[in-house]
């Protein structure tokens, strides 16, 4: 009886990976009967069993069944994904340093790995990585089929040690290859100088909404507000892959007097909520230039989409990238984890911003990413100063 009883506790613990499997699929889906639910667990467990018995060469099924959860959860969108209970220890993992990053934003696109956007001054803008970018192979190991946490644990590694990304480009027939050398991503998020033929505009660059970047960007803005001849701001989102929710509120509220900034729904009453402004435009109504790209996206998109709305800016370049939601990390009972999408940001006027973006009022595309102050080959920006002065 003990081989019955391990054959049995084998099936039964198939069958709850598979019960598992299919309730993440039907649970949003209240139509769905029972039987036709039962019906499909079956079917799977038919094609598991066929697998086994059948395929050319020898399976791991539990890998099999882990392949299986992360084709569910991709399926949803490109932002939910499951971690097994190693990838899942290493995302959680402090490494004091030990490893190191390449300064890139990445997002899953049909299947694909697409860099939302490279964040200056890291490794993967210098050697050329750009927003859009679709990463084929990281080293020898092809992209294609791989999740999207997958691809991230491939490109991490010792700070100093080189990898080697191979990527296809928009309107480029050959791949491109790219050896990265991995370092400690540390991203000064907010840089500032004052530009423009008469030195009267502020212009502020965000990298990045971290921890720190509202009171940066708040101490740009009055440093700017001490010197009286500031007549505008040119707020520069390019290349921005977002950051924190809060951030994003705080720095729109800086220039907005009341209204509502963002909001999220999800199934959840504690997933939606709204967020306002407070009474106070730090800089009186003076005349805002936001500029975004394909590579602006989420936080970034929350605030450019907030001015836009209110008509509080100018919205200047390309569609921003399209990143509208929130995740959760979910720990599993098997020590694994995963990461699903729990809500979505809308804007004031009720828009989603997810997988359209923002759009804006002037289209410029862009001929230059380094994005360099007072650059006669950034047209964008120069495009900006010239509204200024017209």
């Amino acid at each position: 009886m003990v081989g019955g009883d391990t054959k049995r506790k084998g099936y039964d613990m198939k069958k709850k990976l598979i019960i598992f499997l299919f309730s993440l699929i039907v649970f949003s889906q209240s139509a769905f009967s029972k039987n036709n639910l039962y019906e499909k667990i079956d079917l799977f467990g038919e094609v598991l069993e066929n697998i086994k018995k059948d395929y050319v060469d020898d399976i791991d099924q539990a890998e099999m069944i882990d392949s299986a959860i992360n084709g569910v959860l991709q399926s949803l969108d490109p932002y939910s994904a499951y971690m097994s209970p190693e990838l899942f220890k290493e995302m959680q993992t402090d490494t004091r340093g030990e490893f190191g990053g390449l300064g890139i934003e990445i997002g899953m696109e049909a299947g694909v790995v697409k860099v939302i956007s490279p964040i200056d001054d890291t490794p993967a803008a210098k050697a050329g990585i750009k927003a859009g970018d679709y990463i084929v192979k990281i080293g020898k190991e092809q992209v294609q089929g791989k999740s999207l946490l997958e691809a991230v644990k491939l490109m991490r590694g010792p700070v100093g040690t080189s990898i080697d990304l191979t990527v296809r480009r928009k309107n480029v027939k050959k791949p491109l290859e790219f050896k990265i050398v991995r370092k400690i991503i540390e991203v000064q998020s907010v840089s500032s100088e004052i530009i423009g033929d008469e030195k009267n505009l502020g212009y502020i660059r965000l990298k990045s909404f971290n921890e720190n970047s509202d009171k940066q960007f708040l101490k740009s803005v009055k440093n700017f507000e001490k010197k009286s001849k500031i007549k505008g701001y040119v707020v520069d989102l390019r290349n921005n892959p977002g950051g924190l929710l809060t951030q994003a509120i705080n720095i729109t509220d800086f220039f907005l007097e009341d209204g509502e900034i963002v909001s999220t729904k999800g199934r959840k009453i504690s997933e939606t909520r709204k967020f306002f402004a407070r009474k106070g435009d730090e800089v009186k109504g003076k005349p805002i230039v936001v500029l975004i790209n394909n590579g602006s996206a989420s936080a970034s998109e929350i605030f450019a989409g907030a001015l836009k709305d209110h008509k509080r800016a100018i919205i200047l370049g390309e569609n921003s990238y399209g990143k509208g939601s929130v995740q959760s990390i979910i720990p599993l009972t098997n020590g694994g984890g995963m990461r699903l999408t729990i809500s979505k940001y809308y804007l004031p006027s009720g828009k989603s911003i997810s997988e359209v973006g923002i759009t804006p009022d002037i289209l410029v595309e862009e001929d230059n990413e380094d994005f360099l102050i007072n650059s006669e080959k950034d047209n964008q920006l120069n495009y900006a100063i010239k509204l200024f002065n017209s």
